[in-house]
């Protein structure tokens, strides 16, 4: 009777200290917190609030249901949102920013306070929206296009400053899409077959400039020729023309010596084409 009472005590004893063990690695976990690579830890205590240090990475006590830990990752995340913003010549714009974020980690616990744990998915595209209007509408629709570093480096300027509020960093800031309404680019094709137009009538008009220009040189040899030759014949009198004809004469004779359909030529003197009898006979 006595040794079942002993063992009773024992197994009663093994239970308490299971139990106590159990009760004390629950509170021990509890009382634990860890914090990952590239995370920052924001604790909530139910007395202070808002702790205002932030807890860096490693693993940390904290006093259980009185205190409560708040993750943060604070690498670099990107975000991506669209604005249809109108121009200053009244023409709507569809564009696409991307921004590289990160928070500022002295600042997590205002973050937590203001903005809770989602605070870059509250705040970008809000303040990504009013810089793109505020900067397309400072720009015509083509100037956004010939003009875009001065846009991108001006809606980054303008957004990091935007963002600096909220205690948000920003990497980077780019514009990585650009279209147009239909209407608009309906115009700049009109416009492009215009100016096609406009280029092919200015080389048409300097072709006919050209040969214009051609023709009144030609014009000016062939009178400067006929002047010459006026000149000439003047100078040098009948001899010239008697000249020609005897040259003219023998270019015949030559030919229709080499026919052979002439057989027989009457008289030589009257393929000499008029020339004196005295100078035929030479």
């Amino acid at each position: 009777m006595g040794s079942n009472q002993a063992a009773v005590s024992f197994l009663t004893n093994i239970a308490r200290a299971a139990i106590g063990l159990g009760l004390s690695g629950a509170v021990l976990n509890s009382s634990l917190y860890t914090v990952d690579g590239g995370q920052r830890a924001v604790l909530f205590d139910r007395f202070r609030g808002v702790i205002d240090e932030t807890v860096g990475e490693g693993t940390h006590f904290l006093i259980p249901w009185l205190q409560k830990p708040f993750i943060f990752d604070i690498r670099t995340r990107p975000h991506t949102f669209s604005s249809i913003s109108g121009t200053k010549d009244l023409q709507m714009v569809n564009l696409t920013l991307r921004v590289l974020s990160r928070p500022e980690v002295s600042q997590l616990p205002r973050i937590f306070q203001t903005l809770g744990l989602e605070y870059d998915e509250k705040v970008l595209p809000s303040i990504g929206n009013e810089v793109l209007k505020a900067v397309v509408a400072q720009f015509n629709a083509d100037q956004l296009l010939t003009e875009r570093p001065s846009v991108s480096a001006l809606v980054r300027e303008s957004l990091v400053r935007r963002a600096k509020d909220f205690n948000i960093l920003l990497d980077d800031v780019a514009i990585t899409h650009l279209s147009y309404g239909a209407e608009f680019s309906k115009a700049v094709e009109q416009k492009q077959v215009a100016q096609q137009e406009a280029e092919r009538s200015k080389f048409v008009v300097a072709k006919a400039e050209q040969e214009r220009r051609a023709a009144i040189i030609r014009a000016e040899g062939e009178s400067e020729a006929a002047k010459l030759i006026s000149d000439a014949t003047a100078a040098a009198g009948m001899g010239l023309i008697e000249l020609r004809k005897i040259e003219a004469s023998r270019e015949i004779a030559a030919t229709l010596a080499k026919t052979p359909n002439v057989a027989y030529l009457p008289n030589a003197n009257n393929m000499l084409l008029g020339l004196n009898p005295s100078m035929a006979g030479r």
